[in-house]
């Protein structure tokens, strides 16, 4: 596989580690490189594939997406879920006053 036009290299694996706060050893630097390299040259053969008249899909698979009613409500489970509230009041949560 050919390496792409613009490879990275150990210096730019370094500095995008130290950029993301992350700790990479010395001796991973180069392998990391060669393994970006390799992703970036498999996008570039990807560039190469003849797409004209290819319709953009969502799936490889042609099927309809399950879809369920759009309902609004409240779920009908007030009573379980104050159950769990330290303080309720008339179906409500009770919080303690934040702002004076």
């Amino acid at each position: 596989m050919a390496q792409p036009k613009n490879g990275v290299t150990a210096q730019d694996v370094k500095k995008i580690a130290k950029l993301s706060r992350l700790h990479v050893e010395d001796d991973r630097l180069e392998p990391i490189a060669d393994d970006l390299n390799g992703i970036l040259a498999w996008i570039e053969q990807l560039g190469e594939v003849d797409v004209e008249g290819v319709e953009p899909m969502t799936s490889a698979v042609d099927m309809a997406a399950p879809m369920r009613s759009d309902n609004v409500s409240d779920g009908g489970k007030r009573e379980a879920v104050l159950q769990n509230a330290p303080k309720s009041d008339d179906g409500f949560f009770v919080v303690p006053r934040s702002v004076e």
